[in-house]
């Protein structure tokens, strides 16, 4: 129940008991039963029709039976992604098309006609390495390379584009479905446009193993549809969700990634609208084939995307490695988005503005500002401004560093977003400057829906400036949520964003400090009282568009919004950071997501491994679970292990419902206490590392955490691995997610590499499953060889006291005896790295007995009095006879080292090398 005033809306609210049936299954959805069910619908190639331009081809298609006419569009880009678009030729209005996320205009390639019959086209571009083929009937499309089939568009001439069409006389009225009207409980879908899905399927050549399409709480590896439900997009409020369900969640990117040695390919389906994918492999079909044969053939994946409208929009991502396709996917959706300038008055988009105050930069997956890196505490609700100072002060009494503490919605007053409650936050900048005082910072939540409050002024400013999506008659839309009857804003409407962009100032926001930062929650958006517990499809948003066309983008636009009011409040200077429940492909631009309200069970810490991989091979790569599930109370074993899971995954916080027991780490007993301090710290000592990963990934699109086989792409044995991951290059680790473990069997790949556990610096060679014996205080942990890892010598009691350290170098060497690694540095919370090059970036390589530290870029420079302390050097065979450093002006001073010959370890201590100059380490003989 909800209070409204002095009323009681009842409606289905997170966190009580909920009818399971209350999301819909995929035949419970007219588009799907349509296209699954309908007839064969052949289409034919104009190949007569085909025009080339500077952007691609066009050629026109026609459905046979009907007689009617599409548009075929196909590009190449300069970087190795070819798009598929198909459009009505000639539409009675325009079809919905998805803005935002691909934020600039690709480069194309000119395509050129290599062969020509009455049959088919093929096209090629550029050195010719590719190819497309285009076949007249029934029409399909191949992607070639080097005559390699890779993909057929349309191979099983699933083909589907329903025409909008005029509403007839009669549509609406009566009790039974139609095209036009479709009903789910007691929920009734009036559809303006009429039934408007589109489909195709592709079948990819030689893959069986694929990934993506987040969010689902199932394994990595996406699993055959035919035995079971398809995998859904569609943004939804599920609290503690089932698991091993390929139902729709919090969040969706329609980015799957195939997998097979020695090729990587992604397909994009560009569709805000609700979707379906159905997965069949050839090779989940072949028990009964006898095994020397079913080597020989090829296996075939067809997948097919089912939306329920706009156009269809496909880009095929060639690789040919994982690394091309993340760095090809994120050149399509990771540059910044158009700000618009905080204080026009007409909301006009300023291009010069954001050309002087936000420049482009080349990042995909945002930098977060340092302290975002580190530990989070949150609670729905730390009660007042004395309960928030007490649990400040116990991570400082027990010696347990963290930089953030959250506010869930009993801060505000009465539920309404920008307000305090008067009684227990009176003074919120007085309690903001107390934690920045220790440098730490305040998180608070602002959802998207905003109170019917006729007295509060901000409602009436929303809704005289028009920002509220409307419902299908015009009217203000009104659904229940937290405050109970509320609307909900337009943030599909620049302007409306742009609004709530300047309510994020600082002046505007009564009680903000530069210090507070923000949490997006309940947008995808929750509505307690409508269907499947979100907003009707046929409400209407800015534009005249029907809610169901960009269904899936709303979260993702209030993200957006609330890092432009952030950016805004700044000038532009500082990082922003913003949590959001909801996304879309594109978010990584914004900042951080989590998977949602998880549950306080093993099984739920066990999931949260692979959804979190899964989100990072879609493109979001600043993910987390809430450490020990949002709901339920988890015993001291679960909560240690949650932690020791928690802290090597990039979002790190602690988060639980207001019906759970308090949760600070410091309430199990001291045994429970020192082992979550441990963890903690470990986290913090490795933030170089992890802050050098987050720079990779926004320069270059790499993974902070990545599967196995992304690191290993040829061998087969990683292809299914979803317990274990690599950070970075460096790091292997496989989290206990099980009770009771006293031994786990974790899969060292490689034939050719050497491994070092962490804790022992004990050396594996690679290729084998080994059995490693644990206690509740291990973590496995494993360096590569070949790798340099840096580490804060220390935790501090937050980032930026972290940052005060010097540094400690782990050097792993390889079976050749050379290691290299790299180092991120800039001021950790503005954009000077950006603007100014005030950044350094550090190699560390070791070749030969040298261990240099050079520059590992021409651009960047920054001062800072960052030292290295001590090195460790994995894997060295025998004690050298000497060790001495050699700095660039030629002054050589001999080092004390320890050599342990039983876990072959050199360390030398006591160094005092800054880091931004060059050196050299000569270790001899």
């Amino acid at each position: 129940m909800a209070e409204d005033g002095g009323q009681v809306v009842v409606s289905v609210v997170p966190g009580e008991d909920q009818p399971k049936d209350r999301f819909k299954k995929s035949q419970d959805v007219a588009f799907y039963r349509r296209q699954m069910q309908g007839p064969d619908i052949k289409h034919r190639a104009l190949l007569d029709t085909l025009v080339l331009t500077e952007k691609g081809a066009r050629v026109e298609l026609q459905e046979c039976d009907t007689q009617t006419k599409l548009l075929l569009l196909i590009s190449s880009f300069k970087n190795d992604t070819v798009r598929i678009s198909i459009d009505e030729l000639q539409p009675i209005r325009a079809r919905y098309r998805v803005q935002d996320v691909i934020t600039a205009e690709p480069q194309c390639e000119q395509l050129r006609v290599e062969k020509q019959t009455k049959d088919s086209v093929t096209f090629t571009w550029s050195s010719g390495r590719h190819k497309i083929s285009v076949w007249r009937f029934p029409f399909r499309l191949e992607i070639l390379c080097e005559g390699e089939q890779l993909l057929t568009f349309n191979s099983k001439e699933k083909l589907w584009f329903e025409a909008l069409q005029h509403p007839p006389s009669d549509s609406y009225p009566g009790s039974e479905d139609s095209p036009w009207k479709e009903t789910f409980k007691t929920f009734v879908d009036i559809k303006a446009n009429g039934p408007s899905s589109v489909g195709a399927d592709v079948r990819l050549h030689g893959f069986s193993h694929l990934y993506g399409l987040p969010e689902h709480a199932d394994s990595l590896q996406l699993k055959d549809t035919r035995d079971g439900e398809p995998y859904r997009l569609y943004n939804l409020d599920v609290f503690a969700y089932d698991l091993h369900s390929r139902l729709g969640l919090y969040g969706s990117v329609p980015l799957l990634v195939a997998h097979k040695p020695h090729r990587t390919l992604g397909v994009f389906w560009l569709n805000a609208s609700e979707t379906f994918v159905n997965i069949n492999s050839s090779d989940s079909q072949d028990d009964q084939t006898p095994p020397v044969k079913r080597r020989r053939t090829q296996p075939l994946t067809d997948v097919h995307f089912l939306s329920e409208s706009g156009v269809i929009d496909c880009m095929v991502l060639l690789g040919p490695s994982p690394q091309q396709v993340f760095r090809q996917y994120a050149q399509l959706t990771g540059t910044h988005p158009v700000f618009i300038l905080p204080h026009s008055s007409n909301h006009v988009e300023v291009r010069l503005y954001v050309t002087l105050f936000f420049p482009a930069v080349s990042g995909f997956q945002a930098l977060p500002p340092l302290f975002a890196l580190g530990y989070h505490q949150c609670r729905w609700n730390y009660d007042s401004e004395a309960d928030v100072k007490s649990v400040d002060a116990g991570f400082d009494l027990h010696h347990i560093p963290y930089d953030v503490i959250w506010l869930d919605i009993e801060h505000t007053d009465g539920k309404r977003y920008f307000t305090w409650d008067h009684v227990h936050f009176p003074d919120p900048a007085g309690l903001q400057r107390h934690l920045e005082k220790k440098k730490r910072k305040l998180v608070v939540i602002n959802d998207p829906h905003i109170k019917a409050d006729p007295d509060w002024p901000l409602f009436c400013e929303v809704r005289d400036g028009g920002h509220f999506v409307k419902d299908r008659g015009g009217e203000i839309y009104h659904g229940s949520c937290w405050p109970g009857k509320s609307c909900y804003l337009d943030f599909s409407n620049a302007a409306t964003r742009a609004w709530y962009s300047k309510c994020f100032a600082l002046q505007k926001y009564k009680g903000s400090t530069p210090s507070l930062f923000v949490w997006n929650d309940m947008n995808e958006p929750s509505v307690f009282d409508g269907p499947e517990q979100t907003m009707p499809k046929d409400a209407v948003h800015h534009g005249g568009w029907e809610h169901r066309e960009l269904h899936n983008l709303y979260g993702f636009y209030q993200h957006m919004a609330t890092v432009e009011g952030l950016m805004s409040r700044s000038g532009g200077s500082l990082r922003p950071f913003v949590l959001s429940r909801s996304f879309f492909a594109g978010s990584q631009r914004f900042g951080a997501v989590w998977t949602g309200d998880n549950v306080a069970n093993w099984d739920y810490l066990k999931i949260s491994i692979p959804m979190l991989l899964s989100l990072s091979v879609a493109g979001i790569m600043f993910c987390g679970a809430d450490v020990g599930g949002f709901t339920q109370d988890p015993d001291p074993e679960l909560l240690v292990r949650w932690y020791q899971t928690a802290a090597l995954q990039p979002f790190f916080r602690g988060h639980s419902a207001k019906e759970t027991n308090r949760r600070e780490p410091w309430l199990f007993g001291e045994e429970v206490t020192d082992r979550i301090r441990t963890v903690i710290q470990q986290r913090y000592c490795l933030l170089p590392y992890w802050y050098t990963l987050f720079y990779q990934a926004h320069t270059s699109a790499l993974l902070p955490i990545r599967p196995l086989w992304v690191q290993f792409p040829t061998e087969h044995t990683t292809f299914t691995v979803d317990h274990q991951y690599m950070i970075g290059g460096a790091l292997l680790v496989s989290p206990v997610t099980d009770p009771g473990v006293q031994e786990v069997q974790l899969l060292l790949p490689g034939s050719a590499e050497v491994w070092y556990d962490v804790e022992s610096s004990k050396a594996y060679s690679g290729g084998r499953m080994l059995s490693l014996p644990v206690t509740l205080d291990t973590v496995p942990m494993f360096q590569r060889g070949g790798s340099v890892v840096c580490r804060s010598t220390g935790s501090g009691s937050c980032t930026a006291e972290q940052q005060q350290l010097p540094l400690s170098l782990t050097v792993a060497l390889n079976s050749q005896g050379a290691a290299d690694g790299e180092l991120y540095l800039d001021d950790g919370h503005s954009f000077s790295y950006r603007d100014r090059k005030s950044f350094c970036l550090r190699r560390f390589s070791l070749l030969s007995g040298r261990l240099l530290c050079r520059s590992a870029t021409d651009d960047g420079s920054y001062h800072c009095d960052t030292t290295v302390r001590s090195v460790t050097i994995l894997g060295v065979k025998r004690r050298p006879s000497a060790v001495t450093v050699l700095m660039s002006d030629g002054k050589e001073t001999p080092v004390d080292f320890e050599f342990k010959q039983t876990s072959c370890q050199l360390t030398l201590n006591s160094l005092d090398l800054r880091v931004t100059v060059d050196w050299e380490i000569q270790i001899t003989g």
